[in-house]
């Protein structure tokens, strides 16, 4: 009898590449134990008139993953991007400390939501696939002495929000309400997995 370990079919032999920079979704794909290679999208990020922090964020992750996929057509290409929606209103990285006191004063006693969107394109069998991950917070009413320490601590110049939920900015919030625990900090890891997969790569 075959033992049942050699049934299983084989590895793909298809390089995985993360279409991202972000030191955050590099240390998150790091956990699934695979070989990938990160690659710097070529996407103009500015927002359309009018456009909604999910449309946005759905937007700039599949044109992240298809500008990637059209340089490296025989990878299979992880795209991502995470815009903050206030009231119907995107909040990007602040990039300045001025831009993130604004951001965290805004955002105090208020619910936001974290739009985390995931798409994972192969050129070279036409697989195309996209979700978005709605990651609702709800954040304590701060102080402005409570939010220049924080800054000042983590400074997350480079978080969407300003809210860097896996260090300090824990003690910014009240509740965090989502179906995947990895995709406030920049890649949801679930629906990671389960698109690799559908695209022919083997995790477990």
């Amino acid at each position: 009898m075959t033992p049942a370990s050699d049934t299983l079919p084989p590895p793909s032999t298809r390089a995985l590449i993360l279409g991202s920079t972000s030191r955050y979704r590099h240390e998150l794909l790091s956990r699934l134990g695979l070989p990938f290679e990160a690659v710097a999208p070529q996407v103009d990020e500015t927002p359309h008139p009018g456009e909604a922090p999910a449309a946005l964020a759905l937007r700039l992750a599949i044109e992240k993953a298809r500008n990637v996929a059209q340089r490296h057509p025989q990878a299979v290409v992880i795209g991502s991007d995470q815009v903050a929606d206030l009231h119907g209103e995107p909040l990007g990285k602040p990039g300045t400390h001025e831009r993130a006191v604004a951001q965290l004063r805004r955002m105090r006693g208020q619910t936001v939501v974290f739009q985390t969107a995931l798409a994972v394109v192969c050129q070279a069998t036409g697989f195309e696939q996209h979700d978005i991950a709605a990651v609702r917070v709800v954040f304590r009413d701060l102080s402005d002495d409570e939010i220049e320490h924080y800054l000042r601590k983590e400074q997350p110049y480079d978080c969407a929000g300003s809210a860097k939920s896996e260090g300090l900015g824990i003690a910014l919030l009240e509740r965090i309400d989502n179906d995947d625990p990895t995709a406030l900090v920049g890649l949801p890891l679930i629906r990671t997995c389960r698109m690799v997969r559908a695209a022919g790569v083997q995790i477990l």
